[in-house]
């Protein structure tokens, strides 16, 4: 080895780490997705995304704009997959359905990920003393029955979707069964059981499409 070599590899040694601003955020995510909102402090964020505190305090500020982060994070790697899916051209309203309900069942149960939906599962588990966090996952929650609904409208304003559908309601149905998805999955189902569960929607869609004054009731009760 030549001297050069050897003045090279020591001038490397004791080098900060550079800070990868993803590989942080997607490790956050994975703490909050796992213990929640509060039970996560910027101690346990430390040590699962092995970066300095003050590193996490200029880059995000508190806990709360790391988290702020994590649910951006979470929305483009896992949300748009569903909305792409609800777009993808050629598919049939009933196939754009399916494959988006399964994706979300395979993803719910995906062995490499916590279980469940992110935005569910925490926000599940807020206080009130929390209430900017629980406005932040509403205003969420709501985006991903508010794609199923703009899909819906679009593909009834092509004549796919009869025009006495409540697209509103039918919309808040698979928000709905997407929710306890999520739910049967934080309890322990496996790909398999939340697969049946969109099997069975499937088998019950047609009537769905077709029973606008079932669906208003649903709605009014939901």
């Amino acid at each position: 080895m030549s001297t050069e070599t050897i003045a090279c590899l020591k001038k490397g040694r004791g080098h900060p780490k550079q800070f990868d601003r993803d590989i942080a955020l997607d490790k956050a995510l994975e703490m909050f997705w796992r213990h929640g909102y509060e039970a996560t402090s910027m101690a346990d964020l430390v040590d699962a995304t092995g970066a300095k505190a003050p590193t996490l305090y200029a880059e995000f500020g508190n806990k709360e704009g790391l988290f702020r982060a994590a649910v951006e994070r979470y929305v483009s790697k896992f949300a748009e997959k569903g909305k792409a899916l609800l777009s993808r051209p050629g598919s049939t309203i009933t196939e754009a359905v399916e494959d988006f309900m399964r994706a979300a069942a395979a993803m719910f149960t995906d062995k490499s990920l916590p279980s469940g939906c992110f935005i569910i599962c925490t926000s599940a588990a807020l206080s009130a003393s929390s209430d900017d966090v629980a406005e932040l996952l509403r205003t969420r929650h709501h985006l991903q029955e508010n794609t199923l609904r703009e899909f819906l409208l679009a593909r009834q304003a092509n004549g796919e979707l009869p025009a006495h559908i409540n697209s509103a309601a039918l919309a808040k149905y698979l928000a709905c069964t997407l929710q306890g998805m999520s739910v049967q999955a934080r309890d322990g189902a496996t790909h398999e059981d939340l697969d049946s569960i969109v099997s069975t929607l499937m088998s019950v869609w047609p009537e769905l499409m077709h029973s606008g004054a079932d669906l208003r009731l649903a709605a009014a009760g939901a």
